[in-house]
């Protein structure tokens, strides 16, 4: 969630450009009336950058200066993008054009491609996994999914940094990048790639970029109909900017500089991609006469936080480093930052969910809580201990929100019920807008309690419920607005891909979670290895990682939380260090150059109960967690380290001996059990946990507790039910009619 929209979702409308100005801090106010000239504004992790470009840009607007159709405003995703159009519109700035590179450059291409090329723009490949999977066959190459998924990324990097096929082994070694295989194969791969697209007359979103610059570079004509369209560029995260990227934008500026570029080389996180911060770096060599504003106030996270994040940029190298900016927190006090060592990854991810699970309880709403990792094939035992805990959780990178199935339906029957009006029956009764939402949505699966469990289900219910409290803001900002305005609101927001908030707990990697903020963060994982990641080799590659964890830690902006596990599984051999990054940051370790550091010392949470040593200020006590030794699977006797593989005790390709009748009996008590407490399902048990109690069918509470997901709580909650009904008993459960029986 980002600040505009955890302030106020529907702010009135400046009403003079001079309006547009207030509330914006001096620096903040000094970027938005420097609309002449090139201007370099280096804004630190929030400091309220958008908040600045987009009031520079509605001042300009709004006081004749800028016309609104020559300005083009790019970023790098649909969301960023999406959100500068909102915000443009509620500063009533309307008519400017913000876009991310590859959209701005395909609207170019498509209008421009019949008299430059002639013809139809031959077809865009969205996935291009398919197609690499293809010239590596031809070329006699087998790749695995994650061989193929590193093959297409290095494609990728070579297209956007401007390397053909036959250079590519010669920039792999220049630029001292790890290539994922032979750099002759990738090199061949890469070749025979590009002739399976020109066979099939398709492009991809490389070529977008490549094209466009090709067609404006070669027809000065067309060059000069976009310069005369377009006279003023904003570029937001120009820290992130590749060679093709700035190349493009080059040619959109011709020999003018009405330039305004805004960010920061200490989140420079995307070099993988052929990202770079060098062109915001070198900006004011290109144009010394630019205004430069550095914005250092930091309004998202409190002094802890910010002290952290100080500290760990204050041990930074390299030339990022020497342009970091010092921070200064508009927030005050708050909690200081928790450092958790557990004793394996199972436990540091149950501890995890308790903590989460605590911090709801203490009143912070889901949806402003996040869990942080380095790779995203860390996520699936923290969705499992969260699930086991009760607490809702959505993964960050799923379906944008108006492109969800269920979105688009809700905004055609709520058409039609605003054009029906008073002779749509669902309405009657219905006193206010809120209201007529919820009775319409009714109709698509809403309903006051959410459906037991998770998956395809809870998700749609999700969506729709995010409808029903954007009505219900919507009414509150605006009394008095009826079905048609708020349907004339949604149609906006779709336009500008200004979504609302799903509540749930964020599970996101540390590279997705860029531009996005939590009242609480929880980094895990945070070991030798995994950060900085085994293959950051170079000092630079290092350096970048840094800046990644930096990125994360400045997501927080009042609860922050920091883990790493000792052990991978349980019972392994306690070999993992905590990331040289936290040396002489965490309570007692010290500062040993690059490398090294104690392994612990006082300050650092072990997990302990509560009364086993004192809690810090603003922390929530943890519970101790359980001894446990390796899990291994009862089929093979291999030792198991996935979290889906140790809920069923066995390894998922061991033959399985689960009684389909046992399990189904089990799952219909279970939905009964969930809808008496008034839980979703997984919060009884996971269908993981159920699928290894019936493979087991235990008869006693020792055999029943040693499965995982289940626990001493659990056992007391439901174990008398569950040992029952493996032994074929029958189970009367309170459905809250006349009784149940399993």
């Amino acid at each position: 969630m980002t600040a505009a929209t955890h302030s106020t979702l529907f702010p009135q409308v400046p009403e003079t450009a001079d309006a547009v100005l207030d509330g914006l801090d001096p620096e903040q106010r000094e970027v938005a009336l420097a609309l002449g000239g090139p201007v370099c504004v280096l804004a630190g992790a929030g400091t309220g950058k958008t908040r600045a470009i987009t009031h520079r840009i509605a001042y300009g607007v709004r006081s004749g200066i800028l016309q609104p159709s020559t300005v083009l405003a790019v970023t790098f995703t649909n969301r960023a993008a999406g959100e500068l159009r909102g915000r443009l519109r509620q500063l009533g700035a309307t008519g400017v054009q913000a876009r991310t590179f590859h959209s701005a450059a395909l609207r170019q291409l498509q209008y421009f491609w019949p008299k430059a090329v002639g013809g139809e723009l031959p077809r865009l490949v969205e996935r291009k996994v398919q197609l690499v999977a293809e010239a590596a066959a031809r070329c006699g190459i087998r790749l695995d999914r994650n061989e193929l998924r590193d093959t297409t990324s290095e494609i990728e990097w070579a297209k956007v940094t401007q390397t053909v096929p036959a250079d590519y082994p010669a920039a792999v070694a220049r630029s001292r990048r790890d290539a994922p295989r032979d750099p002759a194969e990738l090199s061949q791969i890469y070749s025979t790639y590009e002739q399976i697209k020109r066979e099939r007359s398709v492009i991809d979103f490389e070529d977008v970029l490549l094209l466009t610059v090709g067609i404006l570079q070669d027809r000065h004509d067309i060059a000069d109909h976009v310069r005369r369209q377009y006279q003023h560029f904003v570029v937001d995260e120009y820290q992130d900017v590749s060679p093709l990227q700035q190349r493009l934008l080059d040619l959109w500026l011709g020999d003018r500089d009405d330039l305004c570029v805004v960010g920061d080389a200490s989140q420079t996180i995307y070099s993988f991609t052929g990202a770079t911060p060098e062109h915001l770096l070198d900006f004011r060599t290109r144009h010394p006469r630019a205004t430069v504003v550095k914005l250092v106030r930091d309004y998202r996270s409190t002094s802890q936080v910010v002290h952290l994040a100080n500290g760990l940029l204050s041990q930074a190298r390299g030339r990022a480093a020497a342009h970091r900016l010092e921070l200064v927190s508009q927030r005050g006090k708050g909690p200081e930052p928790v450092f958790t060592e557990y004793a394996d990854e199972p436990a540091e991810a149950e501890g995890t969910a308790r903590r989460v699970r605590d911090l709801i309880a203490a009143g912070v709403p889901a949806g402003e809580i996040a869990v942080l990792y380095r790779v995203n094939s860390q996520s699936e035992v923290y969705e499992q201990a969260l699930a086991d805990a009760g607490v809702p959780y959505q993964l960050r990178g799923a379906e944008r929100f108006f492109d969800r199935a269920e979105v688009r339906e809700a905004g055609v029957v709520l058409r039609g019920a605003a054009r029906a009006g008073g002779n749509d029956p669902l309405l009657d009764g219905a006193d206010d807008l809120p209201a007529e939402v919820r009775a319409v949505l009714s109709t698509k699966g809403w309903s006051t309690t959410p459906p037991a469990g998770s998956g395809a289900v809870r998700d749609r219910w999700e969506s729709l419920a995010a409808l029903v409290r954007l009505a219900e803001d919507f009414e509150q900002a605006k009394p008095g607005a009826t079905l048609s305005d708020l349907v004339a609101e949604l149609d906006e927001r779709a336009a500008a891909q200004h979504a609302p908030t799903v509540q749930g707990v964020t599970l996101a990697s540390l590279h997705s979670a860029k531009g996005l903020e939590w009242d609480a963060a929880f980094l895990v994982g945070m070991t030798e290895g995994m950060m900085p990641i085994a293959y950051a080799k170079t000092d630079e590659q290092v350096e970048e990682e840094r800046r990644l964890l930096y990125v994360g830690i400045t997501r927080a902006r009042f609860h922050l939380s920091l883990s790493w596990a000792l052990a991978r599984s349980p019972g392994g051999r306690a070999s993992r260090r905590p990331t040289r990054f936290l040396n002489g940051l965490r309570p007692g370790s010290t500062a040993l150059g690059t490398r090294g550091g104690t392994g612990g010392g006082a300050g650092i949470d072990r997990g302990s109960a509560p009364g086993a040593g004192a809690a810090r200020p603003g922390t929530l006590p943890q519970a101790r967690p359980r001894r446990r030794g390796p899990v291994r699977c009862r089929v093979c006797g291999r030792t198991l380290t996935d979290a889906g593989e140790m809920k069923l005790m066995r390894c998922e390709d061991c033959p399985s001996e689960m009684d389909e009748a046992l399990y189904e009996r089990l799952r219909e008590w279970r939905a009964v059990r969930a809808k008496e407490i008034s839980q979703p399902t997984y919060c009884v048990f996971t269908d993981k946990t159920l699928m290894a109690i019936a493979e087991a069918v235990p008869g006693s509470e020792s055999e029943l507790v040693v499965i995982a997901g289940v626990g001493n709580r659990k056992l007391t909650r439901f174990g008398a039910d569950v040992l029952a009904i493996c032994a074929g008993q029958a189970v009367r459960v309170d459905s809250g009619e006349d009784g149940w029986d399993v």
